[in-house]
């Protein structure tokens, strides 16, 4: 009895010390689904902006979006903040998209004005994954329009649902809205004009192993440096790098030869995608592959700058501001079939040049607090690989763990005493 005892004992303070959501090391799984934010409110898209139901700042949601048609969300503005609104469409298992399907974000104002629109496509490859596409309002000297305190409107569409191969099924959605408050004083209106452009050389180094997370919300931090991680035909990978003001990030993807044997060839197999603090889309490149090792790099990118906004070209004026830049990683569900399921190794090296300085002064604060800043914290959580929400998790289950641990050993030991006793009895 007293070794059964021990046995249950063992299995629960074990199980006390795995941090959900999280996989234990070295679980074997197949490709993971998108992982949405723990807490994510459920809202209903609405096909009449009349019936639009409110995005608060800060706050992320959940939602879905069927395969044909508009629909609409809310937001209510002042004259002087930034908004905006990321959209993550999550095709379902099983579905299929044409090469040009994908999701389209417009901004609208209580007149119909357009404010900004955005599309996001799943490219030659035709492999169904997370893709995410972003809408703005913003308060700038160089526009007119969309300048007026009220309701605006988020609209979100399928760019081609009924293209050669998509299939009907609805998507799920997930929206995160953010503000970005004025400056405290005028600054510059036109975009800087001298950078470094020049194509800078891939990091070298032994690679660390480093696990993706599964979405934006739980993507797994990256400092500067050559990074490891095993991918498969259909999964989708999230990193985050905190990039400061004045700094550039470069990054290559390396995908490692196949142990298969097989031959072929398959059309931008591994997709690797940038995206910004509002996870609005920087860069991306795509790397065929056909069995031997393949390399691919980010575009040559400028310094983070605020006033990189009003660039004329969008990947330029993506890098407008600081905080955590989203590296997305997506293999080709076509890769299977020549080469098998895998895993293939992936080698990200990550570069972040340049000495960061202070940013814009701001008249108030962002929602969510501290989004468009690189913290200590953040420094911290890159180096060592732990998001910050999860070390402070980690810490307080330790804490708990323990514990959890003491009592489970105390009980136990009573539990063997009174087994003896009733045992000589």
């Amino acid at each position: 009895m007293a070794v059964r005892i021990a046995a249950v004992a063992v299995v629960l303070i074990t199980t006390a010390a795995v941090v959900p959501g999280r996989a234990a090391a070295g679980e074997a799984s197949g490709p993971s689904p998108y992982a949405f934010a723990d807490g994510a409110q459920s809202v209903e898209g609405a096909r009449s902006t009349g019936n639009a139901a409110l995005l608060k700042p800060g706050g992320t949601y959940k939602s879905s979006l069927p395969s044909s048609g508009k629909v609409s969300y809310r937001l209510e503005l002042d004259t002087t903040t930034n908004a905006y609104v990321s959209v993550t469409a999550v095709p379902s298992p099983g579905s299929t998209v044409s090469v040009i399907d994908g999701v389209k974000v417009s901004v609208q104002d209580a007149d119909g004005n357009s404010c900004s629109v955005d599309t996001a496509s799943f490219g030659a490859a035709r492999s169904p994954h997370p893709i995410a596409a972003w809408g703005m309002r913003e308060i700038s000297p160089n526009k007119s329009l969309c300048r007026k305190a009220g309701a605006y409107f988020v609209s979100v569409e399928r760019v081609d649902p009924k293209g050669e191969g998509s299939s009907p099924e609805a998507w799920d959605l997930e929206l995160a809205a953010m503000t970005e408050p004025r400056t405290a004083k005028p600054g510059a209106s036109s975009a800087p004009q001298a950078w470094n452009s020049a194509t800078p050389q891939p990091l070298q180094g032994e690679a660390e192993s480093r696990k993706g997370g599964a979405g934006f919300t739980g993507a797994t931090p990256l400092d500067q440096g050559v990074w490891r991680d095993d991918i498969r035909p259909g999964q989708t990978l999230f990193y985050e790098v905190p990039v400061d003001w004045g700094q550039q990030v470069s990054v290559t993807a390396d995908l490692g030869s196949s142990s298969s044997g097989g031959t072929g060839y398959a059309t931008d197999a591994l997709d690797l995608s940038l995206y910004n603090p509002a996870r609005g889309r920087v860069a991306g490149v795509g790397v065929g592959y056909n069995g031997d090792q393949k390399s691919g790099s980010l575009p040559p990118l400028p310094p983070v700058d605020h006033a990189n906004r009003y660039a004329a070209t969008a990947q330029v004026s993506a890098l407008r501001f600081a905080g955590s830049y989203y590296l997305v990683a997506h293999l080709s569900e076509g890769v299977a079939g020549p080469f098998g399921n895998g895993p293939f190794v992936m080698t990200l090296r990550v570069r972040v040049s340049g000495e960061a300085r202070s940013g814009p002064e701001y008249a108030g604060e962002s929602e969510p607090g501290g989004v468009f800043e690189v913290s200590d914290q953040d420094r911290e959580a890159a180096a060592e690989g732990v998001a910050a929400r999860d070390d402070t998790a980690m810490r307080a289950l330790a804490v708990g763990g323990i514990g959890t641990g003491s009592a489970l050993l105390v009980g136990l030991g009573v539990w063997t005493v009174m087994a003896r006793r009733r045992s000589v009895a």
